[in-house]
């Protein structure tokens, strides 16, 4: 069964509230880590392809820095924290004040890595604290997992649980946005939760809503 046609538009509008809700706390840890105003806020959630997925970074051979992780207790799923490469080493520059860090080609500076590293999982961790603060459910991280690759490996990893039950999965797309960077060319960080599907049902009943139409 495809698990997506049980899903509603209700439904999607209060994933959208709890991602904007996780949102807010991860752009607050954000702004005080780089010390600047970041923005984050989700525009939307839907149901898409996982081609259509793939689409969303610009394309699965566009290389980017992700920090994957898997939500376990309660309910599960995927969580990526994932920049461009530009994006990535402007923010390491300015955590580890090393303005010669380059992602270009490795090898790679293990401190500007290990800071990026700590970056992902702060951010997270505030993503997922909300979400158990809102659910009352247990959420637990796993060890994030730093990744420099093209966006289609980086994702497919989110992708195993789901391609048992279906070929869409629901994509929590959250874009961060640096103050001075206003054009819409500018946005290219992004947070993707992909929750598991049988974890609609638990999340759903922790916010007061039947997983049925």
């Amino acid at each position: 069964m495809d698990y997506t046609k049980s899903i509603s538009s209700i439904h999607l509008d209060v994933l959208k509230e709890v991602g904007n809700i996780g949102a807010g706390h991860s752009a607050t840890s954000l702004s005080k880590l780089l010390d600047k105003k970041i923005d984050m806020y989700v525009p939307d959630v839907k149901i898409i392809s996982f081609n259509e997925l793939m689409e969303l970074a610009g394309g699965p051979e566009v290389v980017v820095a992700s920090v994957f992780l898997r939500m376990e207790g309660d309910i599960s799923g995927s969580l990526f924290f994932v920049l461009s490469i530009e994006q990535a080493e402007r923010f390491i520059k300015k955590l580890i004040a090393d303005n010669k860090f380059s992602l270009q080609e490795p090898p790679y500076n293990e401190l500007g890595l290990s800071a990026f590293q700590e970056l992902g999982n702060i951010l997270t961790g505030s993503y997922l604290s909300s979400l158990s603060d809102l659910t009352n459910l247990m959420i637990y991280p796993s060890v994030p997992a730093l990744t420099i690759d093209m966006f289609g490996a980086v994702i497919s990893h989110g992708l195993i649980e789901l391609s048992h039950a279906s070929d869409y999965a629901i994509i929590i797309d959250t874009p961060i946005r640096e103050e001075d960077q206003r054009n819409i060319d500018s946005v290219k960080g992004h947070f993707f939760l992909l929750p598991d599907p049988n974890s609609f049902e638990k999340l759903f009943g922790a916010l007061g809503m039947s997983d049925e139409r």
